[in-house]
């Protein structure tokens, strides 16, 4: 089995546990549990409007976008790789930070799969897998997330 098999096996694996339920760093994130202690004046607001962002934009923006574009372009898979590696290895390294640390640490295996794709094939059924994932990790942190928190943030019509 190749690593490519191998990770979207595991990205499939943890989707599917997490599907009904909360995965525990992000319930903890939620009640304030930050393993690095991220945060500015022992407050964790700001890790966890990180942790949305950051998750978002991995599924969002860049994953979806690069599954968009495949659909009418040619894609070089170097090119891709090595956006890969930069961006995302970076996000892989930024969930660790923001009390996501086996987000992380999958995120990452994900990165190092992508190194070893021969075609862009091969690299997309890795890149579905992960947005799958992604996407569910996202939900999740959505969900912990105290939206209610804004309401003492209303807009000023001028």
């Amino acid at each position: 089995m190749s690593l490519i098999d191998e990770v979207i096996a595991e990205l499939d694996a943890e989707r599917d546990r997490i599907w009904l339920e909360c995965p525990k760093e992000v319930a903890d994130l939620g009640r304030g549990i930050v393993p690095r202690r991220t945060g500015t004046h022992g407050q964790y607001l700001t890790t966890l409007i990180f942790a949305e962002g950051e998750a978002r934009t991995l599924s969002d923006e860049l994953l979806w976008g690069i599954i968009e574009v495949s659909e009418t372009e040619s894609l070089d898979l170097r090119t891709l790789q090595l956006l890969l590696k930069q961006i995302v290895g970076y996000k892989a390294a930024f969930f660790d930070f923001v009390g996501l640390p086996a987000a992380g640490a999958l995120i990452e295996r994900f990165v190092e799969a992508s190194a070893t794709a021969t075609d862009t094939d091969e690299l997309l059924r890795l890149i579905r897998s992960a947005i799958s994932y992604v996407n569910k990790l996202h939900m999740w942190v959505d969900a912990v997330f105290p939206w209610g928190v804004t309401n003492g943030f209303k807009r000023v019509e001028a």
